[in-house]
């Protein structure tokens, strides 16, 4: 028999709660107020796991939850919240809850995350321990509250405990490097310097520099001695974007680094010890390049002690109209201009809208709206990509039959022009992998994941479905 402690001011919800549960397996004990959560734990060590509303009426839950890990107790403390709030996840998880979860319940994920916190261990600290710094470190560019995000949160409030290294996954514009602030900030190296460096933007011996610094005549222009962004970043942390377009020769000296927390300057014999937390990033698949031995396989064990997938704006819709209105709260402030909202047709607008460049391009958007406007509500007109979606041409699909072409060449004539400005000669390249990926995405989610049905359908062998998730980053 386990025995459960749920916290909740309404005594209802408690007793929904407990109906969830076999009586045969579960025993419950409830508390409508939470101060008196740390002396009944302590009265009661048959305790086993605690549900622990986020709202009550006096001390909050995450108040609570830190009083109990003051105290030593280490019975697992489930949150849950009746709102979606990014911050209070991330805080959650950072102070040592076991998970964090939001109303409305998914049944089984309740059970389940209960199941797994009962055969938690449970061990009390023989001994009160210095009291933490409890002080708040949150980042609110992070904005949201779709599931993806708020599971964003979490992790963030998880990995900043330690000094693991992270590796950040997403296309461009998704908040890569937002996430990897807020886990700076959250963690025990928020007071050191945060440094970024785009390993996309330098070439190999200029980004060799950057990273590792160099003495003075150590090549042509070098008239003084550099340091470089890891001394730089001494005590803190560094963010590497773009880890896949760093050459080997600097992977092999970025290894060194990760397994010994030391380089040389690039022409000099000094051994430099450092201790500095990295996170990196990229909107490329690290298996594909690993499988084409651009990518060392070292390395990317190295930095993935930890990932996180960033999902694109398009799936996670839900969070355009809190986005929106962050950026126009910003925008309408810098410019002087008394801009409320968005009117309700824009809205459908960008509810409508692919998002290609996500979070960015909506924010560029947002940003030339604001400029463009004489009223107070955003107009689908003050938005650079009203031209672009009404361009687009109608087409009968039921006239289709077996050719495409006409289909492909209405998707593509309004977009030639940006594509052949953009894609640097590669445009056959560039609209074949995005079909090809497109198409997959698009199976996948249909036959709700199921690789043996997305293969039989498309007409290729499963091992070329995975080899293409790989390459493609398609999660």
């Amino acid at each position: 028999m386990k025995n459960l402690l749920i916290i909740d001011d309404d005594p209802e919800i408690s007793r929904s709660l407990a109906n969830l549960f076999d009586p045969e397996r579960y025993r419950f004990n409830f508390l409508e107020d939470g101060q008196g959560m740390v002396r009944f734990i302590e009265e009661h060590p048959e305790i086993d796991v605690v549900l622990l509303d986020v709202n009550l009426p006096t001390l909050s839950g995450l108040d609570l939850l830190k009083q109990a890990k003051l105290k030593g107790i280490d019975i697992p403390i489930i949150m849950i919240s009746g709102f979606v709030s990014t911050e209070n996840a991330m805080e959650a998880m950072r102070e040592g809850a076991y998970e964090y979860l939001t109303k409305p319940f998914e049944i089984q994920k309740l059970i389940n995350t209960v199941n797994k916190a009962c055969g938690y261990h449970k061990t009390k600290s023989q001994h009160q321990e210095t009291a933490p710094d409890v002080q708040t470190y949150l980042v609110d560019e992070i904005i949201g509250k779709s599931p993806e995000i708020v599971e964003i949160a979490k992790l963030i409030g998880q990995v900043s405990k330690s000094d693991a290294a992270v590796l950040i996954f997403g296309e461009s514009g998704t908040g890569k490097e937002l996430i990897a602030r807020a886990i700076h900030r959250n963690s025990s190296r928020r007071n050191k310097p945060f440094l970024s460096v785009n390993c996309a933007a330098l070439a190999e011996t200029l980004l060799e520099s950057e990273l590792f610094g160099h003495e003075k005549g150590a090549f042509t222009g070098a008239y003084f001695k550099r340091l470089g962004k890891f001394e730089q970043a001494n005590q803190g942390t560094i963010f590497l974007d773009e880890i896949a377009d760093m050459s080997l020769l600097t992977q092999s000296k970025l290894l060194r680094v990760l397994q010994e927390q030391k380089f040389e300057r690039v022409g000099g014999n000094e051994t430099i010890d450092v201790d500095v937390r990295m996170i990196a990033a990229t909107n490329k698949s690290l298996v594909q390049c690993m499988k084409e031995g651009s990518f060392r396989v070292d390395l990317f064990y190295r930095l993935k002690v930890v990932s996180i997938y960033v999902p694109p704006l398009r799936e996670r819709k839900g969070d355009i109209p809190l986005l929106a209105d962050s950026f126009i709260k910003r925008f309408s402030k810098q410019l002087s201009k008394d801009i409320h909202a968005i009117s309700p047709k824009a809205s459908q607008m960008l509810n409508n809208y692919a998002w290609p460049g996500n979070v960015r391009e909506l924010e560029n958007n947002i940003h030339t709206a604001c400029v463009m406007t004489k009223a107070e509500l955003l107009q689908p007109e003050d938005f650079p990509i009203s031209s672009e979606l009404n361009s687009k041409v109608e087409i009968d699909l039921d006239n289709l039959q077996d050719d495409y072409t006409e289909l492909f060449r209405k998707i593509i004539d309004p977009v030639l022009p940006k594509l052949i400005n953009n894609s640097e000669g590669k445009i056959y390249y560039f609209l074949e992998s995005a079909l090809e990926r497109a198409l997959i995405s698009a199976c996948l989610k249909h036959f709700g994941s199921n690789q043996v049905k997305t293969s039989e359908i498309l007409g290729i062998s499963r091992n070329t479905l995975r080899d293409r998730i790989a390459r493609y980053n398609i999660y």
